[in-house]
């Protein structure tokens, strides 16, 4: 019974975790659009016939953090998509750790590929 209680649990941590991920990257993302108009609504359009890529103050973590600090609003939208993209990692951490308890090593080692996986992408596209 102890262990249908604690699974339950977990399930129900994982899902806040998801519902509470999510709505705080909107929020983010939402509050950086609206300063973002704030600030930028009123320019001219830009020309879209050029592509002109983005800056690595937008790339970068590093970059990401030093505009916020800076209070610039398209930093704070793109680190509401980098809490976006974190939401599901966190997931299948907390999923690897409710398997390993549960001593469940063919879903550990599901997981833990799947992790590896994402893992080997996301470093592989700053290396």
């Amino acid at each position: 019974m102890e262990l249908m209680n604690e699974n339950k649990k977990m399930q129900q941590l994982i899902g806040s975790t998801l519902r509470i991920g999510v709505m705080t990257a909107c929020c983010i993302a939402v509050l950086g659009g609206a300063y973002y108009l704030i600030c930028h609504g009123s320019e001219p359009v830009p020309d879209y016939y050029k592509f002109h890529g983005e800056p690595s103050s937008l790339t970068s973590l590093s970059g990401i953090f030093g505009g916020l600090l800076h209070l610039k609003a398209a930093n704070w939208i793109q680190l509401g998509v980098l809490v976006l993209m974190l939401t599901p990692i966190t997931r299948i951490i907390l999923s690897l750790f409710d398997f390993a308890h549960q001593r469940d090593w063919l879903y550990v080692t599901i997981t833990m590929i799947v992790f590896l996986v994402i893992l080997s992408n996301s470093l592989g596209g700053i290396l």
